[in-house]
């Protein structure tokens, strides 16, 4: 097979950060390369320059074997170039149908558009795919990972021959990622060829052809899968051996700290979102929700902290009941919370990191003084959060937008464990994080629940919940189906549970 893609000697620089300096990558027409690192390794800085969002400094990239000149995203999707970005590019006042077409609506005579022909092609694609996705429903009533599958879909409808998939898998159970890995290898061996970078190594070994690590800003090795292991790939990631977090004493106690009885939410037209939810939380437990996403997790996390109120049933949180304790309160009495979408409600990307560290502690020490904020104390304890959590920036008084997606996550996790909070939130604390930072994370998660800490984990990761979790609520269609011992419990069957096959 002949290259369909290659890069050499790629350079891109900003003010203080090299993010790529001599990238190297060929990639073979009808396979699936995959692309890996640790965060900042410049991989997400590769793929913008692919994509044509940022013009390399120096190097050279051919397409089809002609060198080409990316100026826009427009120069890349007239090339067949197609990319799935890890934060998703959708309006949310918009239907599904809307945001696939917009940019590139069938249309007659330039005029009205064609929408029942691009809705049967579609439906369609939908079908083929098996994305599940309704082109009717509105953006904003979707979870994150229907709007990944929205996403992906844009890509196909534009009919790229490159697909660039940024973090396929990470809203995924088992049974789908089997799925969608049976169709891209249909799509592979019909000749689309796909990058795919991803931080689930065990997910790389199974589906690439070839894997091309990249640290610090190059790339530094390049594996074929039956040559090498997740051991290695981990280890040419962070430059030596990886990090082996300690689980840590067990110090479950009896008191609840959070306690949820009985609890619905209907939105405003009527749909009910969750159906009776009943869940108890204690000290120094770490108790895992599991679910396909757009099951009522992000309702669930809302009703916790007060941002809405339950149609029927109650929501205690440290004895506080969540109806009429302001937010604020709630977040005093002693709540971390680590949101499932960073930049959209974790982050203000437009502001320094040390701005950023006083979100939801403005009001404490050591973020305040008296009534202002404490400017000198924020930079000082935003300097430890980045020594603490390894978060990998120039100094604190960078803008967030300037870090890679892990290291954002790094910085709202240490944001959210400092004060030693009493009950942790963690919505998908690990989404798109290398493994040295995933182990950096689990081994903070872990101390804080040896110091007493209950910790309720929201994640899409199977790996994440068995090897975190006491305890594992399943979350199906708005209501608990199951709760399950993780020592007793196999992938397979959380799986057929987080899809409604099988109760307990």
């Amino acid at each position: 097979m002949v290259n369909i893609l290659e890069v050499d000697g790629v350079e891109k620089k900003y003010p203080g950060v090299i993010a790529n300096q001599g990238v190297s990558l060929h990639v073979r027409e009808g396979s699936i390369h995959a692309i890996i690192g640790e965060n900042g390794a410049g991989k997400s800085t590769l793929m913008k320059i692919l994509y044509g969002l940022v013009r390399p400094d120096a190097g050279v990239i051919k397409v089809f074997d002609r060198e080409v000149s990316l100026k826009s995203p427009q120069d890349a999707i007239a090339l067949g170039i197609g990319m799935v970005h890890q934060h998703f590019k959708l309006a949310d006042n918009a239907t599904v149908l809307e945001n696939v077409i917009l940019g590139s609506e069938p249309s007659r005579f330039g005029f009205a558009i064609k929408f029942e022909e691009a809705r049967k092609k579609l439906v369609e694609i939908a079908h083929t795919y098996q994305l599940d996705i309704d082109p009717d429903e509105s953006i904003s009533n979707l979870g994150v990972g229907e709007r990944q599958r929205v996403e992906i879909a844009k890509v196909l409808f534009r009919g790229a021959k490159i697909l660039i998939l940024d973090e396929p898998t990470a809203v995924l159970v088992p049974q789908e990622v089997s799925e969608l890995f049976t169709n891209l290898r249909e799509l592979v061996n019909k000749g689309l060829t796909v990058l795919f970078i991803s931080h689930k190594l065990d997910e790389v070994l199974a589906i690439a052809d070839e894997i091309t690590i990249m640290r610090q800003g190059t790339t530094v090795a390049s594996r074929k899968p039956h040559d090498t292991n997740k051991k290695e790939l981990a280890e040419l990631m962070v430059g030596g051996e990886l990090p082996r977090p300690k689980a840590g004493a067990q110090n479950i106690s009896s008191k609840s700290i959070l306690t949820i009885k009985g609890a619905s939410y209907s939105r405003a037209d009527g749909r009910e979102i969750l159906r009776g939810v009943n869940l108890d939380l204690h000290g120094g437990e770490i108790l895992g929700l599991a679910g396909v996403e757009g099951n009522g997790q992000s309702e669930l996390i809302e009703l916790i902290m007060g941002l809405m109120r339950p149609s029927s049933g109650t929501v205690e949180v440290l004895g506080l009941n969540t109806v009429t304790t302001p937010t604020r309160d709630i977040r005093n009495a002693g709540v971390g919370y680590i949101p499932q979408d960073r930049q959209r409600d974790g982050l203000l990307m437009s502001a320094p990191l040390w701005e950023n560290r006083i979100l939801g502690h403005q009001f404490s020490q050591p973020m305040a003084k008296g009534i202002w904020v404490n400017k000198g104390s924020a930079a000082e304890d935003s300097k430890r959060v980045v020594a603490e959590f390894d978060v990998r920036t120039p100094g604190v008084n960078v803008l967030a937008s300037a870090l890679s997606g892990g290291n954002q996550q790094k910085f709202i996790v240490g944001r959210e464990l400092s004060g030693d909070p009493h009950l942790i939130i963690a919505a998908q604390p690990t989404r798109g994080v290398d493994v040295g930072a995933q182990a950096i994370i689990w081994e903070q998660l872990m101390k804080a629940r040896t110091r007493g800490a209950g910790i309720l984990l929201i994640s899409a990761d199977l790996e994440e919940l068995f090897s975190l979790s006491d305890r594992i609520a399943v979350i199906y269609g708005g209501s608990i189906v199951s709760i399950l011992n993780p020592s007793t419990t196999t992938a397979e069957d959380l799986g057929l549970a987080m899809t409604g096959a099988i109760s307990a």
